[in-house]
């Protein structure tokens, strides 16, 4: 068995340490909770980008087909300080369930495809995916040589699921009450 004999200064010192210990500690964990908060809000969970095979479903899910063979990466700046032009610009992208306000400041991977279906002779619309640390922030479709940008609406899937519910909701009010059936 070990006995450990303190002195009073030598006390005094352990406690300080351990409560600065603990300060660090807790200032680190606060910082990386909040660092990563607002970074996660922005990115729907679970939508990891690891290749063009990844950006095409997910613009499949919204109903827009992809020619991937036509995919092109480039690195691009999401600026500081956004201007009303910016701020439009992530309303935009805030259609598509994502948001850029957590990425101010940041080099993020900006993915463009070629929209043949929504392509129509001289004028090119382009699916565009703005991807942070395989994580996609942002979506959008392009159409050039305009410039104009278009956000994109829910995915299929929920707008299946919104208009059956609706299809029910509408059914439900034209069926009578059971009381109120014949009964001959």
């Amino acid at each position: 068995m070990f006995v450990f004999t303190f002195h009073k200064n030598s006390l005094r010192r352990a406690a300080t340490m351990g409560v600065c210990l603990a300060c660090l500690v807790g200032t680190v964990a606060g910082v990386n909770y909040i660092a990563g908060q607002s970074v996660a809000a922005s990115a729907p969970s679970g939508l990891v980008i690891s290749g063009t095979q990844d950006i095409g479903e997910f613009f499949h899910e919204y109903g827009v087909e992809l020619d991937m063979s036509t995919a092109g990466v480039d690195s691009v700046k999401i600026p500081k300080r956004w201007d009303d032009s910016f701020l439009a610009f992530n309303t935009v992208v805030n259609q598509s369930g994502m948001s850029l306000e957590g990425y101010k400041g940041k080099t993020v991977e900006k993915w463009t495809a070629l929209c043949p279906g929504q392509s129509a002779g001289e004028e090119k619309t382009y699916g565009v995916m703005l991807v942070y640390e395989n994580q996609a922030i942002g979506a959008y479709l392009l159409t050039q040589p305009g410039g104009e940008v278009t956000g994109l609406s829910a995915p299929q899937g929920e707008m299946d699921e919104k208009d059956a519910a609706a299809e029910n909701a509408e059914a439900a009010s034209v069926v009578p009450q059971e009381g109120s059936w014949p009964t001959e």
